[in-house]
């Protein structure tokens, strides 16, 4: 079984609450989303023309100052492309800097890769840049092996840290998650963004309409707000050291994570987590590490939850 965030529902039944009475601090997504627009009555009942896709490429390409000889595609969600990005090279060897989360270990497993621990000899890397759960950035040089994936889901509330000049490099590929930075986890819409040779062979994979309607023209839109994004991030940030306050007087010690997640190490993780769980608070736990807990941020209205919870 792969450990993911979120599984609200298997713990409402152990710990009581219906889903809605729950506060889901386990995935890292933005409490506070983008506006929805308006949206077209054909975006709904239509498949989505060219245009459309033609229009968030655009945006996309303006918002992450995309280079002109990278190639880009939208997804439905991240996890799309870390699914069958593995499978536009030959099987070999890939190195994932660990820990993190383990979808790209699956998915490379899937495909018929083996995992090695020294990067100098693989075929493959990956990093997550910045990583969930301990937030590490990563270097361009230190991805040396033929196909690199750098994920960047989480990346947006640090733009500057971004590996965007690199995507221009030949068996590169950026991912980008707009779920989690725009708070609209739902709408499963993502980006690959790199070498053209990689892009067009997950075009081939992915289909001639791999995004909804709907998504197309709230991504649009978002991507083309610069002003939201920036406020966004000032947002974030205050909120996370209120988060990093509040844990710490109740004795937890921040080492790490990024402004839409903070980690935290504490005597015993799951007994963490089981407290919060009673005050319907659900935050993540590690199978590889008993001291970790992972903590998003909570929407506004429910801060004194957590406030009562922890004191």
């Amino acid at each position: 079984m792969r450990d993911h965030g979120g599984g609200i529902d298997a713990a409402s039944e152990r710990f009581g609450g219906a889903r809605q009475d729950w506060v889901d601090l386990s995935t890292g997504i933005n409490p506070h989303p983008y506006p929805l627009p308006d949206i077209p009555l054909h975006s709904w009942t239509a498949l989505p023309d060219h245009a459309a896709q033609a229009r968030l490429v655009s945006a996309a390409r303006r918002f992450w100052s995309v280079p002109e000889g990278a190639a880009i595609i939208a997804t439905p969600g991240a996890s799309a492309p870390i699914a069958l990005l593995p499978r536009l090279a030959p099987a070999g060897r890939v190195h994932i800097a660990a820990p993190t989360y383990n979808e790209h270990a699956a998915a490379f497993a899937a495909a018929g890769w083996t995992a090695c621990a020294d990067p100098g000899t693989a075929d493959a890397q990956v990093v997550v840049h910045p990583n969930n759960p301990d937030g590490r950035c990563f270097d361009a040089g230190d991805l040396t092996a033929p196909l690199r994936v750098i994920d960047e889901s989480f990346c947006d509330v640090m733009p500057d840290a971004s590996q965007m000049p690199d995507a221009v490099r030949p068996g590169t590929v950026i991912l980008k998650s707009f779920g989690k930075f725009w708070g609209l986890a739902g709408l499963r819409l993502g980006f690959a963004i790199g070498d053209p040779v990689l892009i067009d062979g997950l075009r081939d994979l992915l289909g001639p309409w791999p995004v909804a309607g709907p998504a197309l023209d709230i991504g649009a839109a978002a991507l083309d707000d610069p002003d939201w994004a920036a406020q966004t991030r000032d947002r974030l940030a205050r909120e996370a050291r209120r988060l990093d306050t509040l844990f710490t007087a109740a004795g937890a010690t921040c080492i790490g994570g990024t402004t839409l997640f903070r980690l935290f190490e504490v005597d015993d993780a799951q007994a963490w987590q089981d407290r919060l769980a009673r005050y319907h608070i659900w935050t993540r736990v590690f199978p590889y590490n008993t001291r970790w807990l992972r903590v998003g941020l909570p929407p506004q209205s429910h801060w004194a939850r957590l406030e009562d919870a922890l004191a």
